[in-house]
């Protein structure tokens, strides 16, 4: 099951670029927390606290219990977006989704291989990995914290595929069953031509230019003579 954490909020009643402006400056980021039968609610989140903390969570499927200052208890949610500076680290906004207990989410939930490849350790094959991460649905105490598959048994040639994960009962994986996980394959080997050495090519050409004449060379050479 999915870790279940904490990070402190305060609610926010200006909205705009001027007023996100501003709460950067104060070290704060905006935020926005969203469910059914529920307004948006504008909240301001502490931006060291919270990039610390995102660094340590899966953030596609943790439960984070949203303390909100002036609220009478936590709020169990889970990160729906993150909107980060384009071209240098820090959080710019984060949106949340208020879950429900019993009521079911969709997730993204990143996928572990365990063990070494018998392909790998005893043929020389490489591990390719096509799928990092599985979207699945459940209801939000049966998260799946991670999705593992045992790659050991693998040779060369051979391919796990999502149908062979089991994420337990009541886990729906929303992603087509036939699609491939993972596969041993032999590295392709690249062929690069073998650099010629500069003396080997200059003694190619004087080996050329003082090659004998040909027979049409040399029968027009002998016709020369005989007329002259």
């Amino acid at each position: 099951m999915s870790k279940t954490t904490e990070l402190k909020a305060q609610p926010r009643v200006d909205t705009g670029k001027e007023a996100a402006r501003k709460l950067r400056a104060a070290g704060r980021i905006p935020a926005v927390i969203y469910g059914k039968d529920m307004d948006p609610r504008g909240l301001s989140l502490d931006l060291q606290e919270t990039e610390y903390l995102f660094q340590r969570i899966s953030v596609e499927n943790t439960i984070l219990d949203l303390v909100i200052e002036g609220d009478d208890g936590p709020v169990r949610t889970l990160i729906r977006e993150i909107q980060s500076y384009p071209h240098k680290p820090g959080l710019l906004h984060v949106d949340f989704l208020r879950i429900q207990k019993g009521v079911a989410v969709e997730v993204e939930i990143p996928v572990s291989l365990e063990g070494v490849p018998i392909g790998v350790r005893e043929a020389g094959g490489i591990l390719e990995t096509i799928i990092n991460e599985i979207r699945v649905k459940c209801i939000p105490s049966k998260i799946p914290e991670v999705a593992s598959l045992d790659v050991t048994g693998l040779a060369v040639g051979d391919s796990l595929h999502v149908s062979d994960l089991d994420l337990g009962e009541g886990v729906d994986i929303l992603v087509d069953p036939e699609r491939t996980v993972c596969s041993v394959q032999i590295p392709k080997v690249i062929e690069v031509e073998e650099e010629v050495p500069e003396e080997e090519l200059e003694e190619g050409v004087e080996e050329v230019e003082g090659e004998a004449p040909t027979e049409a060379a040399a029968d027009d050479e002998a016709s020369t003579g005989e007329e002259g």
